[in-house]
């Protein structure tokens, strides 16, 4: 299976509401990314399952 190259990002502006972290050069995704179509999402961290997931308010919620 080919790998796929991560979207170009955009750079941040204040009007786009991104935080100025962005502005820094720290990797930034958008939720979007990494749930995908679902609400859920598995990240992986030093060999521990963490859960990320969006709210029906929309909010972020990261679980061990």
């Amino acid at each position: 299976m080919p790998v796929q190259e991560p979207p170009a990002r955009q750079p941040a502006s204040p009007a786009s509401g991104v935080r100025p972290e962005a502005d820094r050069g720290l990797p930034t995704f958008d939720s979007r990314e990494l749930v995908g179509i679902g609400r859920e999402a598995v990240i992986l961290h030093e060999g521990q399952a963490y859960r990320l997931r969006i709210t029906s308010n929309r909010k972020l919620i990261l679980t061990k």
